[in-house]
């Protein structure tokens, strides 16, 4: 079956308009032809960008010379009320002392030590959901939260705090369009950025409740009692080149992006994944067969191998993050184009993802082809839903995992069947559904003994 997604434009238009069109619909407002252009270029007095779809420009963007392509200095604009000078914003030796602090809570072999969380929170949204038609959408994203809180304070999200700062970052993204003023104009460093006011408050807020929790955690850890969770493994993490910790205020930076890409993007996928699977009976089914020999424990996480390729699936045809911008610290030259020092490389997950060169039937929804010999190519040269080279997601292997985990949960426990209005995906921080993702819920243990 062909999935939802919006129509793309057709012709060409200024980049004032497709700025105008942005603050609607990100998707539908770029032109159809970026399907299958390997780059493209859109230049105005503002901003001069270039779409890079060829998979040889993003290796070398991302893999081959990611100094020469920092994050854009316009992205930082853009999000500094919320994140600060976190890990997803800075560059340079300030990005690399980050990660030495980071990446170790994320290795591969202490994946396990999450499990508890993501469990405990697959479990706690079975029983929250309800039978009958609903969005997906709000219990997605209260899920993804829940890991979030447990994975790095060891609190569930029907903590107190916890309820706030989900609260709180609901309205962030209503408040926070996907393109602003901030984060499209070349504004001077010294002025005040233009973010609207409920952008600001709304930022101040998720802000105000993380630097709480940072600070409780903190007197935990001199006292000695503090819990062996994401947080306090980062907080007393030393950078092994300087011996510096995280202080506080650098660590409610690192929280707020954690929250961000871990609740907001995990959301989306799980969302998306859902309703899939509700259109598609066959693959709903194996996959609820999977689930149902599921034990809490990563040799049953790794048999998920069906449910693995689904949720793949979801994360190419919808890309929580539907673009990824760097910008050029130097002239080049690319596909006989010259590049120059400042322009605006912008790296499209959603549209490599679909690129009608790059994969077979590119908006079918097959599971099947994560399996394919013929698919690896594009698999390993145009599937990036979490970046790649050095700055790709440090979370990448949690969120695998949760997704997972999350699915065969809820498909254990509920029949799915898609609402009567398809959703229409549109780009905010992540990609969701203009009014909501429908889907009917039955009891599969009602169904079978009825």
């Amino acid at each position: 079956m062909i999935p939802p997604r919006p129509q793309a434009t057709e012709g060409r238009g200024s980049v004032l308009r497709f700025a105008r069109a942005f603050r609607r619909d990100l998707l539908s407002a770029l032109p159809d032809r970026l399907y299958r252009a390997w780059m493209a270029e859109f230049r105005s007095p503002l901003v001069h960008s270039f779409f890079c779809n060829d998979p040889a420009l993003i290796r070398l963007i991302l893999k081959d010379r990611p100094g020469e392509f920092p994050k854009s200095n316009r992205l930082r604009a853009g999000l500094a009320p919320l994140l600060g000078n976190s890990v997803f914003v800075t560059n340079g030796p300030e990005w690399a002392a980050q990660r030495r602090i980071i990446d170790p809570a994320f290795e591969g072999g202490r994946l396990h030590e999450t499990l508890p969380a993501i469990f405990g929170a697959a479990d706690a949204m079975v029983a929250r959901l309800k039978p009958g038609l609903q969005d997906i959408e709000p219990p997605a994203s209260h899920a993804a939260a829940d890991v979030i809180f447990r994975a790095l304070f060891s609190m569930p999200i029907e903590h107190e705090t916890a309820t706030q700062v989900f609260a709180a970052f609901r309205a962030h993204q209503e408040a926070q369009p996907v393109v602003n003023l901030a984060g499209l104009l070349p504004w001077p460093r010294w002025l005040p950025q233009p973010h609207s006011r409920r952008t600001r408050q709304t930022a101040t807020q998720i802000r105000g409740l993380i630097t709480d929790l940072v600070a409780a955690r903190m007197q935990a850890i001199r006292r000695g009692d503090a819990p062996d969770d994401l947080a306090t493994r980062i907080m007393t993490t030393p950078d092994p080149q300087t011996g510096q910790c995280f202080s506080e205020p650098q660590m409610v930076d690192q929280v707020a992006i954690f929250f961000l890409a871990g609740h907001e993007t995990s959301a989306s996928a799980l969302s998306w994944a859902l309703w899939l699977l509700a259109a598609n009976p066959q693959w709903q089914e194996a996959v609820a067969a999977e689930a149902a020999a599921l034990t809490p424990n990563m040799a049953g996480v790794n048999a998920l191998r069906v449910t693995r390729a689904v949720f793949r699936e979801a994360l190419r045809l919808y890309p929580p993050v539907p673009m990824m911008v760097r910008e050029a610290a130097r002239p080049q030259k690319m596909r006989g184009r010259p590049i120059p020092k400042g322009a605006q490389m912008v790296l499209s997950p959603w549209h490599l993802h679909r690129h009608r060169r790059l994969w077979d039937d590119p908006d079918r929804f097959d599971p099947a082809r994560w399996s394919c010999p013929e698919s690896r190519p594009s698999i390993r040269d145009a599937f990036i839903p979490f970046s790649a080279g050095e700055r790709a997601c440090p979370g990448a292997g949690l969120a695998m995992i949760e997704g997972v985990v999350m699915l065969a949960r809820v498909l254990d426990a509920f029949r799915l069947r898609p609402g009567p209005v398809p959703p229409i995906p549109v780009a905010r921080l992540t990609v969701r559904a203009r009014d909501g993702i429908a889907i009917h819920l039955t009891p599969r243990k009602a169904a079978s003994s009825a």
